[in-house]
């Protein structure tokens, strides 16, 4: 019979950059066996992964508990078809039951709607995730704007001094943290990353896949568009950072599809040309406003990052209520709100607090068993029928 240990909420402290939540008593551990690897029965201890789920289910995370319901073995190769082991040091403190350091970096603690729900997801998570390994957690993030270097430089700052024994990383992109990922990995420390799909060797990967999300998103507003009786033939596509690999994902799985089943749709702006919309909700407003008066034949915007609420708002100003639609990622209260209005069709929610939640029971669960979590992220469209759930979910 596996034994737990009592899931305790920790206080944490939020300062501009570090959070960090302190440690608790260990759960049983097993001192048997050999320096832990890739090998799942080298780092066994006693962890009760059913009740790590159940906490999880019961605080609304319930694609993390898909995960932990679904662990496998780690692989015997990594990406580039290297092997791990993990370092000895850490090694020990497994045996020992000493806090094991765990670190989440995210991209940023000022962009509106995802820096909040990052810290939520991390103080959430790190909890349940204590129930399984005893851990140190520190979540690092630039100030306050997007910062690739800086972002790095945090890293290797903590991994200078061995104040890292897992690592989780948000990257703003694909690319630009691989060869840091690789640099943790081979010093024997797990890395996970979340957030946007990466290229380095990492264990897993916990995000969306932006074709498939831009497919899900148009068959969402093609089946509203059925109901609603709306024939919807103009649209434009545009987000804060249009160029990047999980904005022209969406682009071109939403327009592809969409123009699958409406041949003759016009897209104004398509994924080869997007709307640059400002992250910033004044400057996003300003764009929409003069989308709409210089496009008068315009009928649906999509936004596939934070900025629909900023359309709705130039809808509503503009006098086109029921002529112009949008959709928009992420769940904010302006877009539900423009949900229950009839002028947003949905707000596809990417699960950011689930996202930066991962890591801690992803590092825990491989410390305590030697077993990876997988991706299991779906999006979810939320539509009019589900405002009361998703509203729940922003604690409104």
């Amino acid at each position: 019979m596996r034994s737990f240990v009592t899931m305790t909420f920790l206080a944490a402290s939020f300062a501009l950059v570090v959070t960090a939540c302190s440690s608790a008593a260990p759960p049983s551990t097993d001192t048997s066996g050999t320096s832990p690897s890739t090998d799942s029965s080298e780092t066994a201890i006693k962890a009760d992964l059913p009740a790590a789920s159940a906490a999880l289910v019961a605080i609304g995370y319930d694609q993390i508990a898909n995960s932990v319901d679904t662990v496998a073995p780690a692989p015997a190769t990594l990406a580039d078809g290297s092997t791990f082991t993990l370092a000895d040091s850490i090694a020990t403190k497994v045996k020992s039951g000493d806090p094991l350091n765990y670190v989440l970096s995210y991209q940023s603690t000022g962009i509106a709607l995802f820096s909040e729900q990052y810290k939520a997801g991390y103080d959430a998570t790190t909890p349940i995730a204590q129930s399984l390994i005893n851990t140190n957690s520190t979540a690092i993030a630039p100030v306050p704007a997007i910062d690739i270097p800086a972002q790095i430089a945090q890293i290797e700052a903590l991994l200078n001094t061995d104040q890292i024994d897992c690592l989780a990383i948000e990257p703003p992109d694909g690319n630009a943290f691989t060869d840091i990922t690789n640099k943790v990995i081979a010093k024997g420390i797990p890395v996970f990353t979340a957030g946007v799909q990466s290229n380095g060797n990492e264990f897993s990967n916990f995000t969306q896949v932006p074709l498939e999300e831009g497919k899900t998103a148009a068959e969402t507003v093609l089946k509203w568009m059925d109901t609603s009786g709306n024939d919807l033939k103009v649209f434009s596509m545009g987000g804060g950072d249009p160029s990047a690999e999980w904005a022209q994902g969406r682009f071109q799985g939403f327009e592809q599809t969409i123009m699958a089943a409406i041949p003759d749709a016009k897209f104004i702006n398509g994924a080869n040309n997007p709307l640059t919309v400002d992250y910033d909700p004044a400057a996003s407003y300003d764009t929409y406003k003069a989308l709409l008066t210089g496009q008068p034949d315009l009928q649906f915007i999509l936004n596939v990052d934070i900025g629909a609420e900023n359309a709705d708002r130039a809808v509503t100003d503009a006098g086109v209520d029921g002529k112009v639609f949008t959709a928009g990622w992420n769940t904010s209260a302006g877009q539900l709100d423009a949900i229950e209005a009839g002028i947003q069709v949905a707000a596809f929610d990417q699960g950011w607090s689930q996202q930066a939640g991962f890591g801690a029971v992803a590092c825990a669960v491989y410390l305590a068993t030697g077993e990876v979590m997988p991706n299991t992220q779906h999006l979810i469209p939320v539509t009019a029928d589900g405002v009361d759930a998703a509203r729940k979910l922003l604690g409104g």
